[in-house]
This record gives structure tokens, sequence and C-alpha cells, in this order.
């Protein structure tokens, strides 16, 4: 049965990969009575239409439309769009690494780490586990290597700094939280503009890592258990928030929020996505929810 009230479908593509067609929108609009607004042209970093539809078809028929189409896209209730609530995971989603996995690249191990990381993603691994396994690998890593992938190695994926700024002036919080650590979460929400951040705790002792990990572990309940903390804090329901993440411990919490927003993700988190981004950046996110390029914060 398809949902009720008037949906939004939102396309949203990478013009300098693969340019959204106005063909395809003009098709779509007459097979389902839609009328299309553009939130964006060519001009863009990311080219989006949206087509309000009464009623609103299914997401099998939307699918099978869309199939083969190099863009992303989503079908939203039209009433409720912007949230008030951004939570994100970081690691991979925010930023464009994994920064235990950089970790152990100061100890050689970076290929053993990472394969444990993306099974854990995966949800093939319990992320407890998995997270004390990795650390217990970097016991004797200096301090200082933090800093230098800081500097060296993490960078924003694009469209992040966009997504945070835009929603924080639009009255949203904003917050990260992270199976990561705190060392790298304080840069990263300094870097991207977010009002909190929470993560895992590293033990260090004399400049060094000891290999292991200060309780409480930071892991998919407890991202869950932020938003709901903070939804409820600011006196809204969960439908009030965004969720944004790329892995299984990621999941619950996007299964929770109004709208879930999945950033290249693994197979186990695609499926509980309401926006799965491929091949657009990080404003997907705000297109989404109805923004137009013209309202975009770029700070």
């Amino acid at each position: 049965m398809s949902p009720s009230g008037p949906h939004c479908l939102v396309l949203v593509a990478d013009p300098a990969r693969a340019p959204l067609d106005p063909v395809l929108v003009e098709r779509i609009g007459r097979r389902h009575g839609g009328t299309a607004r553009w939130l964006a042209d060519d001009a863009a970093p990311t080219a989006a239409v949206e087509l309000v539809l009464d009623p609103c078809p299914a997401r099998e028929t939307v699918a099978e439309a869309l199939a083969g189409q190099a863009l992303d896209w989503a079908l939203v209730p039209a009433a409720g769009r912007k949230k008030r609530l951004l939570v994100s995971d970081m690691d991979s989603t925010i930023i464009d690494i994994e920064c235990i996995d950089e970790l152990a690249d100061f100890v050689g191990i970076k290929a053993e780490v990472a394969a444990i990381t993306r099974r854990a993603m995966n949800g093939e691994l319990d992320f407890a586990a998995a997270l004390t396994e990795r650390v217990a690998l970097l016991e004797g890593v200096q301090e200082a290597a933090i800093a230098e992938i800081c500097a060296e190695r993490l960078r924003l994926n694009p469209g992040a700094r966009t997504l945070v700024s835009t929603m924080r002036r639009a009255g949203a919080l904003t917050i990260l939280v992270s199976g990561g650590f705190t060392l790298f979460t304080a840069f990263v929400a300094r870097l991207a503009g977010f009002e909190r951040h929470h993560g895992n705790r590293l033990e260090i002792r004399d400049g060094r890592l000891t290999g292991k990990v200060l309780p409480p572990i930071l892991g998919a309940q407890a991202k869950l258990e932020t938003l709901d903390a903070a939804a409820a804090g600011l006196g809204l329901d969960r439908k009030a928030a965004l969720a944004l993440g790329d892995g299984a411990n990621d999941r619950p919490m996007l299964e929770a929020a109004g709208l879930a927003v999945a950033w290249r993700p693994h197979p186990v988190l695609a499926a509980a996505a309401d926006l799965v981004v491929a091949h657009a950046d990080l404003t997907a996110a705000l297109f989404v929810q109805g923004y137009g390029a013209a309202e975009f914060t770029r700070s």
C-alpha cells in the first residue's frame, strides 16, 4: 500500500558526472501527475529537483522508473521535511577516512585493522569487541600521530560543512556522534561546525596509546540514545531528526530518525535509509529536506 498524503520525490545528481535529465523529470511528472520544482541547476555543485506527488506512488514503482540512472533519490512526506536535529556519524561519513585505520598505519598494520573495520561496519562483527581488538593492536602508537592524521590525512567529505552550517542557520541542533575517538571528534566538530560531539576515549600514558579504550564504549545503542536524548531535550519527536551514517552501528539511529540518510553506505545500512547518497555530495541531505541551493550557507 502506498503511503498516504502528498509526498516529494527528490532527485539529486552530480552534473560533473551525469547531469540530471529534464526529459526524465518531465516523464516522471507526467506519469504521476507531479509538479517539478528545481532546487538547483547545473551551475550548482549538484543538480536537484523535487516533484510533489499526490497520491504517492509505491517506492517500487519509483525504483523501477529510475533503474539504471546515475542519481540519488528519495520519496519523503511533504509535511515536516526540514529537520530540527542532525545527528551524524564521523568516520567515512563526514570525513573521508577511518581514523583507527590511519592510526594502525603508524605501526604497519593498516590493512589488517582496515579489514576488521570493514567487517564491523557491515555488521559481521560485534562492534564493541571489534573496537577493543583493533585498539589493542595500537599499543605504543605515539599520541602525536593523532595530530598528524588531523593535519595531513583527514578531509571533510564534499558538502559536509555546507550541510552542517545550513541546518544550524535554520535553527537545527547539530551533533557529531562516533564510534571513533574524542581526540578526532573534537577536531572534526570544529572543522565542520557541529555544536556537540561524542566519541570513545583512548587511554594514553606518557604520550603513547596503551591499547585500551576507556569505558563505556560508544556503539550503536549509544548513538541511538544520543539522538533520543537530544530530541527530548529540545521537546521534539524522533521524526524531527535527520540521522546520517554509513555503517551497521549507525542503523538503530537511522531507523529511529524521521529522515535517514546513508552516505556511500555498507550494504547492511542501505536498506534502512530514506536516501542513499551514492552519486551526489552531502548537500543531497539538504535537498531532500526541501532546501534550495540559494538557501545554502557555504562557510
